[in-house]
């Protein structure tokens, strides 16, 4: 059974547009987009129309030309309640918050015809929150979940191009049906594109292989970054940079530790064997050079005390201040890796405050492995640590602009048709 012949991809982001032309030049297949109605996605459907269902994609790097190219798509639909014909796939690209209240806009007419619903951005127990919601709707499709986007990618010239910046070295995916066709084409398909792709025997496998579960709650989630998210300081902080250029200091490596910890026992749960946790972040995401942590350190991470783990990573974020692999320059300078500025809440076109896809997806993240933990009985102390600040900081703020519109990124989430979706045994 074939399930990338008619495609369509939900969402109009930078990532969206990419698979697209992936998808168009690599497999000649049918092709059609669907957003939600915004002003941000108001001018990408102008500009999509106004050049005949054009889209382009560009790289930074010569290495990734596999990525580059332009094509046109063969469906475009504003909104999607607008959303009609036969679909084989969806590819879903939005951020994994809001899967459920996406699919609650379309036909479940339409959605009883799709054989496979792919999962870009999930994070752990995604694939069960669409799949009881699918079911309760009466659509049988197969889920996949891949464990990241394969790609850097932001916005270029225009809300119609793209350029892709890096791309991962591996992909995992994981499906809720045995023995999955659907999932070997997806892996082949990701294979022309230069990706490795690994099928696992279980959706919650390839959904824990994202670096940013581990990493972004306790780097984003902090006192000095929210402080910094939330608050007037205009001075640029770094992400990625230590205290006081940025958050990182050996109370954020503790939590950062403490935390995959708490994931590993959720994890386990569902039977989900124990990872590296160092060796993942080294292997297939962004390296060090040995003479920084040796691979015998990597290698035997997990058989190591606390405090030696703690050492070992933070060891490895003070090997990546710079690109150890990028060429210096004259003076000796190598490429300032860690200078990923962090961005503060914003107002959007409408005049809404909005908070940064990162921490705000986070949130989402966190209170879904919460809820997780307690259907396990299982404590989480540090999530519920980063979960009480966050919230404290997101309160605050709503009550200190209590007179300014304010978008639904401040409303406390409690997730409850999520949780009821991801802990309900099948």
């Amino acid at each position: 059974m074939k399930i990338l012949e008619k495609v369509l991809i939900l969402g109009t982001g930078s990532a969206a547009i990419q698979i697209a032309v992936n998808l168009k030049n690599n497999l000649e297949c049918s092709v059609g987009i669907a957003g939600r109605i915004s002003a941000r996605s108001q001018a990408f459907f102008a500009e999509l129309f106004e050049n005949n269902h054009k889209l382009c994609a560009y790289v930074q790097n010569k290495e990734h030309h596999l990525m580059s190219g332009e094509c046109v798509i063969d469906h475009a639909f504003v909104g999607y309640d607008a959303v009609n014909g036969e679909w084989d796939t969806m590819i879903v690209s939005v951020t994994n918050d809001a899967y459920i209240s996406v699919l609650k806009q379309m036909d479940t007419g339409i959605l009883r015809c799709v054989k496979c619903i792919v999962l870009v951005s999930p994070t752990i127990g995604s694939h069960r929150i669409v799949s009881h919601f699918l079911q309760q709707s009466g659509c049988t499709a197969e889920v996949v979940s891949l464990s990241t986007y394969y790609a850097a990618t932001k916005g270029e010239n225009s809300a119609i191009e793209v350029l892709t910046k890096g791309v991962k070295k591996k992909i995992y995916l994981g499906s809720t049906s045995k023995n999955s066709d659907a999932a070997r084409q997806l892996i082949d398909w990701l294979r022309t594109l230069g990706i490795a792709a690994e099928l696992t025997r279980d959706p919650f496998v390839a959904e824990s292989r994202n670096i940013s579960i581990y990493v972004h709650s306790p780097i984003f989630m902090n006192e000095y970054a929210l402080n910094y998210i939330f608050g007037e300081d205009g001075t640029l902080k770094y992400a990625y940079k230590f205290y006081p250029e940025g958050p990182i200091t050996q109370y954020v490596i503790h939590d950062l530790l403490m935390q995959w910890e708490e994931i590993t026992g959720i994890l386990n749960g569902f039977n989900v064997e124990r990872f590296n946790l160092l060796q993942f972040m080294n292997d297939d995401n962004y390296p060090v050079r040995t003479e920084s942590l040796s691979r015998e350190d990597i290698e035997n991470f997990t058989s190591f005390s606390a405090i030696k783990q703690e050492y070992l990573l933070y060891i490895r974020y003070a090997s990546l201040l710079i690109d150890p692999f990028s060429i210096p320059d004259a003076n000796g300078r190598y490429f300032d890796f860690s200078a990923v500025p962090i961005q503060k809440v914003y107002q959007n076109e409408a005049g809404y405050w909005c908070v940064p896809r990162v921490p705000n997806e986070d949130y989402y993240r966190l209170k879904i492995l919460q809820g997780l933990a307690r259907n396990l009985a299982l404590g989480t102390p540090t999530i519920d640590k980063m979960i009480n600040l966050y919230e404290q900081k997101l309160s605050l703020f709503a009550l200190m602009h209590r007179d300014s519109l304010l978008s639904d990124d401040f409303a406390l989430k409690s997730l409850d048709e999520e949780l009821t979706f991801v802990c309900y045994e099948d």
